[in-house]
């Protein structure tokens, strides 16, 4: 039974004390950081800060301070939930058609690279109200590491070089930009040391001052006048004017398990409880493989398609959410699924699109040895961002302004359409798919979340289902994807991921299966065994860079 309070949503369950603490993230400098914090005494929220400016040195190519993120914090005691929305915002300059050039088509180039295409982080707030509100150490103490790790550097791994290959032309447009990241001159071999000083000052501002050291002061000077030398439209009056909102997460029941996760901005929580509703009416275990993914791939095809047309900033339009998490609307849905065909997307709308793969954006989950709990997914949109960091602050600034809708059915980067309710307004919070999610039973926890731009929630769709067969965070992170957007009408696999049969199987009932070059995702997750008091964790294999790691507080 879900309730709840203020802001917070709680969940009736039992409490046990756990005999260990876990982390897993992208990074495993990030999770060690993580790890130390609660080793010092630090408590989830604490630690959650820590790994959060650790990722934003270390993988700077999907979150950093220049961008911002969800996090999802659940505390053990009182069993309340709260979701700390640090998404960026548009500048108070910005316009609904502001990358539409003569002609009325959108200018791609300054929606992605470059000053204009930057909303205003939202990432340092968010780390200084986390720590004041729900720490237990200093910000300075949070910090730390990161610092350190700015200071006197990290070598560059597998990712970090990947990613900075696909961007490497657009950052060489600003030199100054390309010589934090590719010290040399060119794309760095991996295993090369990786030093930011001037982003170690940053943090260390922070640090010293809290949000007022980042959103004001000599920072924030060199954070505007570097965006506007850029093409951007950043004022001192919007740093100044961020705040960091609680949102209450959304909360839905499946088959005995709670699941609580993000709500707008994010588009996340109420797809996810939507595709999950639709499917509690099938027996996904008794399917035949093509059954089970084509029931799936229709249910990802509806919440697609209500994430075009109705979701946006709650702040600024009228999001219908008690109709789309309602049961009854998805029993409506149902009506029109068949078992024996897919449903043309071109019945429900027009030209499809293609769109690129994501591996940028970033999550991290962890729970500490109070049962205390954060999933919480960051980002700064593509591969390193808007590829550009305003001169003597090392802030790598992101591109979120993609995620607006640009112009009414238009793609964005990720080949997601959206319309008004996502149309840029100033200070408006663009839409996300970032998709922290807690799934809970009497006897199981499951805290997991992954990055991966338009697949990320069907990403978390597919874990989730995989936990609740009862698969341990290894078998979630690892398991094959496959992921239907409403648009294009396709489902997308990876490579070697279907049979042949299974392919064909589901040709024939009139989907088109497109075969990817490469993996997608990053999923990080961990599990409490209630039943057995034990915990698991557990990194995605696509990627070697991740660590996962479990510490027991209780010889047994």
């Amino acid at each position: 039974m879900a309730c709840g309070f203020l802001i917070w949503t709680c969940v009736a369950f039992a409490k046990p004390q756990p005999q260990a603490y876990a982390v897993s993230s992208a990074h495993a400098l990030a999770t060690e950081t993580g790890l130390s914090i609660l080793a010092q005494g630090g408590n989830a929220y604490d630690a959650a800060v820590a790994v959060s400016a650790a990722l934003a040195v270390v993988e700077p190519a999907s979150s950093g301070i220049g961008g911002g993120g969800f996090w999802l914090l659940h505390s053990h005691d009182d069993q309340l939930s709260v979701m700390v929305d640090g998404r960026e915002v548009a500048p108070g300059k910005a316009h609904r058609d502001m990358y539409l050039d003569e002609s009325g088509a959108v200018d791609r180039d300054l929606a992605v690279n470059g000053g204009l295409a930057a909303g205003i982080p939202g990432a340092p707030a968010a780390w200084d109200h986390i720590a004041q509100k729900y720490g237990s150490l200093p910000l300075a103490v949070l910090l730390d590491p990161a610092i350190q790790l700015a200071e006197q550097g990290f070598p560059a791994d597998e990712k970090y070089v990947t990613l900075l290959a696909m961007r490497e032309g657009v950052m060489n447009r600003w030199p100054e930009t390309a010589a934090i990241f590719m010290p040399s001159g060119e794309v760095p071999q991996v295993g090369d040391l990786i030093v930011q000083p001037d982003l170690a000052k940053t943090l260390r501002a922070l640090a010293d001052h809290g949000r007022d050291g980042f959103y004001k002061g000599d920072v924030a000077e060199k954070l505007v006048a570097g965006t506007q030398a850029a093409g951007g439209i950043w004022t001192l009056d919007d740093l100044a004017r961020y705040e960091v909102k609680e949102r209450q997460p959304i909360t839905t029941e499946y088959k005995g398990y709670e699941l609580i996760t993000a709500p707008p901005p994010s588009s996340g929580g109420i797809a996810l409880a939507q595709m999950l509703n639709i499917l509690e009416a099938y027996d996904l275990s008794g399917m035949s493989s093509v059954e089970r993914i084509h029931v799936i791939s229709e249910a990802m095809r509806r919440a697609y398609r209500d994430r075009a047309l109705y979701l946006g900033d709650t702040d600024f339009v009228d999001v219908p959410v008690d109709l789309l998490l309602s049961k009854d609307y998805a029993a409506g849905l149902r009506t029109h699924l068949r078992i024996d065909r897919a449903t043309p997307s071109a019945s429900l709308a027009n030209d499809p699109t293609v769109w690129p793969e994501g591996d940028n954006t970033t999550h991290f989950s962890l729970i500490d040895a109070e049962g205390n709990m954060v999933s919480a997914t960051l980002t700064v949109n593509l591969p390193y961002g808007a590829a550009y960091a305003p001169p003597g602050t090392g802030v790598l600034l992101n591109n979120e302004m993609d995620d607006f809708s640009a112009k009414a059915g238009e793609p964005n980067a990720y080949g997601l359409v959206g319309f008004s309710a996502n149309a840029i307004e100033p200070y408006k919070r663009m839409l996300s798919s970032m998709t922290p999610t807690i799934v809970r039973s009497d006897e199981r926890v499951a805290v997991l979340g992954t990055p991966g731009g338009s697949r990320i929630i069907t990403m978390v769709l597919l874990g989730l289902l995989d936990f609740i067969d009862g698969n341990g965070p290894m078998s979630w992170v690892s398991v094959p994807r496959f992921h239907h957007q409403y648009l294009p009408d396709s489902i997308s696999i990876e490579p070697d991921s279907l049979s042949p049969e299974t392919i064909d199987g589901l040709e024939a009932l009139g989907h088109q299966v497109q075969e990817r070059n490469r993996t997608w995702g990053n999923m990080h997750g961990v599990m409490w065994d209630i039943s057995t008091n034990t915990m698991q964790a557990a990194h995605d294999p696509r990627w070697s860079s991740g660590g996962a790691e479990v510490v027991e507080t209780v010889e047994r």
